[in-house]
């Protein structure tokens, strides 16, 4: 019987399995702890209104008062400094030992950093509040903002920015922005986006040196040996999982810690889920990590529920599912597009920017991407579970 769980990262899988322990009726005592202060907090705004006014009380997903109804002990600022998955103890950076009968990981990732060499100066990452609010307040408009990677954040980010009169270079070392996740057609298409703006994309070329000149000034020197100037750099280069405090327990670990499709890692009672886990796909046998806001809520949903012993549900029976905001357009994926032999326009509204785009590996639907068409695209969702036939559009 398990009278007490430990959840060591307050992200939305940690809080989320806390909030779905509580409502399955979960009786025993649940420690949430986090290494940061800040009452637990949704990150996704962070790139998007939370860069432009980067309140951290705006985007919490519960009061403090919240925590102490459902009897759920929550301690900030608390870093676990090792983990015995044997006997389920965390050992905090002050040498307290912290046990549970069942613990779940959810300690996310951190941004991967670019590599610095002397002279390259401050390069800006984001990934939680702090990194916003020191971001937020080195913008100003009229400076040069490069961007160092053109995914999800480099794009949201850079959209933020132009709104605060900042001027934007965003650089892509492989070819247009999206490319290897969504095909060249719909990349192209999101590039436009950027160009609308008055961004300049420099796509196919990676940075190669950094230098801080006199002035103060960046010089950015790409690999066909042109120089971008900027006041401030930001690099967006994805992310690596948290498990550096794991690394001597005895889990098992590949890119975070590998666990089966309900979340047990190599441990018995101890779990993991969100960023700093990967989870089997059973169809594939693939182990990964799925970065995505939607995918830490279910696994933390999955191993409550696991833990409660009410339901039996599966990650197989998740459907992959993402959106992004920038450039006041809302960019959604169901499915995947991984293997996509053919992508086909379906619906398009050129005064609303708006269009849904459906990837198909042979015969069979696989994915479904839409911009500014958010009802049509998610009446795909039944479709891409249940293989029933395509909607109208």
């Amino acid at each position: 019987m398990t009278n007490s769980v430990l959840i060591v990262g307050a992200s939305v899988a940690g809080v989320g399995a806390a909030n779905e322990l509580r409502r399955g009726g979960f009786c025993g005592a649940i420690t949430l702890l986090d290494s940061q202060p800040h009452l637990p907090y949704d990150r996704p705004p962070l790139s998007k209104a939370g860069l432009m006014n980067p309140s951290a009380s705006g985007f919490h997903f519960h009061d403090e008062d919240y925590y102490a109804r459902a009897d759920i002990a929550l301690r900030l600022g608390v870093a676990v400094r090792s983990f015995d998955p044997t006997s389920r103890t965390a050992t905090l950076e002050d040498g307290e030992k912290l046990g549970a009968d069942v613990v779940i990981l959810a300690t996310g990732a951190r941004a991967r950093p670019f590599p610095q060499r002397e002279g390259t100066g401050k390069i800006h990452l984001l990934r939680d509040f702090d990194d916003a609010v020191t971001l937020r307040a080195d913008l100003s408009p009229g400076m040069r903002l490069a961007i160092i990677g053109g995914g999800f954040i480099g794009a949201e980010v850079a959209s933020s920015a132009v709104d605060l009169g900042v001027n934007v270079v965003l650089i892509e070392a492989g070819g247009q922005p999206f490319e290897r996740l969504l095909g060249a057609k719909i990349a192209q298409r999101l590039a436009a986006l950027h160009g609308e703006r008055g961004i300049t994309l420099k796509c196919g070329k990676a940075v190669t040196r950094i230098e801080t000149v006199a002035s103060g000034l960046r010089n950015l020197t790409l690999s066909d040996g042109e120089v971008v100037e900027a006041e401030l750099i930001l690099a967006g280069l994805g992310s690596l999982p948290n498990v550096e405090w794991l690394e001597s327990s005895g889990l098992v670990l590949d890119n975070g810690v590998v666990c089966d499709e309900h979340g047990n890692s190599s441990h018995s009672g101890v779990y993991a889920a969100g960023d700093v886990a990967a989870w089997l796909d059973v169809r594939t046998g693939v182990h990964e990590r799925h970065e995505h806001w939607t995918a830490a809520r279910e696994q933390g949903r999955i191993v409550a529920q696991r833990i409660l012993g009410t339901h039996d549900s599966s990650w197989s029976e998740f459907l992959p599912y993402f959106w992004s905001d920038f450039h006041g357009k809302r960019i959604q994926m169901l499915g995947s597009t991984k293997g996509a032999t053919a992508v086909e326009y379906v619906f398009e509204d050129h005064l609303k920017n708006a269009f849904i785009a459906e990837y198909r590996s042979g015969d069979k639907l696989i994915g479904v991407v839409g911009c500014n068409a958010a009802a049509r695209t998610m009446r795909y969702a039944s479709q891409l579970t249940e293989a029933t036939t395509r909607p109208p559009v």
